[in-house]
């Protein structure tokens, strides 16, 4: 029996006026994930346990079988893992986006931009360098990362600021925040040296000459202390791999034991190289138990409030990854079970992730249960799960049901 998870990164969304009441999901073309739910079991799933933030790092914790509760320490620590980073006892990772901020003459500053305008990986890594070359001390040292997400290692007790994410604050007021970190002690230098050695940066000038978002600041969050876990190969016997462009699910893979493919092209948006992540995952199912596929594209677009984009990312869900995989799995005449699912809503109307429970189906290629009949989106989950009331209120035990656990 072979066993996926293939999640859409912030699918979920509320209803839009302009779709005449429907959400991106219902009003996206995806005929595979459809047929797989009118033949499969539906129910929503709580990914974000209740007083946790609603972040990518929280829900895909549950979705890979882990408790927040037991394990959660922060984004940091998980990307940190994916680059095969080790925290010394005394040292602190924090996720460090470029970011565009406008300051105003009235002293206001406001987040423009959380991604930099998309930022190419080669342009960030220039950038990352520069800042450790010229910023870096005993205390902060930077690590390179994908696209706009980075990390600064800091170097003793946590400074006592309360950091946000910066996707939640896009085009709104960030001067309190930002103040707290000029106000920690020891970081005002360190903030406004990078500050100005990013004005004058080449890559920025040139950005700024093409029109684009240049990456103005970074942004400190999401910090916390390396974890210590079970890995799933060890928990429940089986192999498996991690197929994902961004470096929080690698290091929530690299916790799990699984092996992590690094597939070529893959960009964290709706220009990723699909093709390449469907391949990736039935060559890795040719002789291992699981994998876990990660398309972030649906989310960005909800963070970028772009419909078109969102829509578009969605249907490439379905006919670029769930369809040549499922495909390719049943010409072998391979028995699997399957998850399509999300982490979380990313609405865009919100332009930032909230903790509605997710949509969620599991198929089982041998059809030994009576389908649910319904198609995938939130409106036809939400009542079919209501009159069924199949509820999964923990959403750490949804990988218990998928291997037939639970």
């Amino acid at each position: 029996m072979k066993y996926l998870i293939l999640v859409g990164d912030g699918m979920g969304d509320y209803p839009i006026d302009g779709l005449d009441g429907k959400t991106p999901l219902e009003a996206a073309d995806i005929p595979n994930i459809d047929k797989l739910c009118h033949k499969g079991e539906f129910f929503l799933t709580h990914t974000i346990p209740d007083g946790f933030p609603p972040g990518s790092d929280v829900a895909n914790m549950s979705l890979m079988g882990y408790d927040p509760a037991l394990y959660y320490s922060g984004r940091g620590p998980l990307e940190a893992a994916a680059m095969g980073i080790d925290l010394a006892p005394d040292e602190i990772v924090f996720r460090c986006n470029l970011v565009t901020l406008d300051e105003g003459d009235n002293g206001l500053i406001t987040m423009r931009d959380f991604s930099a305008g998309h930022i190419s990986s080669e342009e960030a890594h220039q950038i990352i360098n520069t800042l450790e070359e010229k910023c870096s001390t005993e205390q902060f040292h930077f690590k390179p990362g994908v696209c706009y997400r980075h990390l600064v290692i800091f170097k003793g007790p946590h400074p006592g600021i309360t950091t946000v994410p910066p996707h939640d604050y896009i085009e709104k007021d960030v001067t309190t925040h930002w103040r707290n970190y000029l106000d920690a002690p020891g970081w005002r230098q360190f903030l406004e040296k990078s500050a100005s050695i990013l004005a004058e940066h080449p890559v920025n000038l040139q950005r700024i000459k093409e029109g684009k978002n240049p990456a103005s600041h970074f942004w400190l969050w999401g910090e916390g202390k390396m974890i210590n876990a079970p890995h799933l190969t060890d928990r429940f016997q089986i192999s498996g791999s991690m197929i994902s462009a961004v470096d929080l699910l690698k290091g929530l893979g690299v916790v799990g034991g699984l092996t992590i493919i690094n597939v070529p092209g893959v960009t964290g948006y709706i220009d990723t190289n699909y093709e390449g992540k469907a391949e990736a995952a039935t060559s890795a199912l040719a002789d291992q138990d699981f994998v876990f596929v990660h398309l972030e594209g649906p989310d960005e677009a909800g963070h970028k409030g772009s419909l078109e984009d969102k829509i578009q990312a969605i249907e490439d869900f379905d006919s670029r990854i769930v369809k040549p995989i499922i495909q390719q799995l049943r010409d072998r005449q391979e028995e699997f079970r399957v998850v399509v699912t999300m982490d979380h809503f990313t609405p865009l109307s919100l332009r930032t992730h909230v903790s509605n429970p997710v949509p969620t189906l599991l198929y089982d290629s041998r059809e030994k249960t009576m389908g649910s009949q319904q198609s995938f989106c939130e409106r036809s989950c939400m009542e079919f799960d209501a009159d069924k009331n199949n509820t999964l209120t923990q959403g750490h035990n949804l990988i218990d049901k998928l291997l037939e656990r639970l």
